[in-house]
């Protein structure tokens, strides 16, 4: 049976002391879990539009896309399947404020980091990805 394929984007985005920007999820998948700033790629959306578009959304910064880190596939409800590219970004303006679906919004070295409960496999993702934060 045909899986039902939804793109979605992620974003790396490294202060000055590279401790990366992550969010608290306020809704479904992952409610309550740290997680990186990133969602559904609309239609007619190119995927740096769409990492652009979530994170102004979710942490009120504004971004310019780099380059594509890595991609993943993570189970969905019923017989949708997420396929998650993660790029990185550069925050280049706006005030880190949590908007849209994350409660908070900030970022963390690896020590806080890795004390956080964090959504599924993100962090073995960015070790195997050497992207986790300083």
């Amino acid at each position: 049976m045909e899986r039902d394929r939804v793109d979605c984007v992620g974003a790396l985005v490294y202060d000055e002391q590279h401790r990366l920007l992550v969010i608290r999820r306020a809704n479904e998948p992952g409610r309550g879990l740290w997680s990186l700033p990133g969602g559904r790629v609309e239609p007619g959306e190119d995927d740096p539009a769409a990492v652009v578009r979530e994170v102004a959304e979710e942490t009120g910064l504004e971004v310019v896309v780099g380059d594509l880190v890595g991609e993943v596939e993570r189970e969905g409800p019923g017989n949708t399947l997420y396929v998650i590219r993660d790029y990185e970004a550069e925050a280049v303006g706006g005030d880190l404020t949590p908007g849209d679906d994350a409660t908070e919004a900030r970022f963390v070295d690896r020590a806080e980091f890795r004390s956080l409960p964090t959504t599924t496999l993100l962090v073995s993702t960015l070790s195997q990805w050497n992207a986790l934060p300083g």
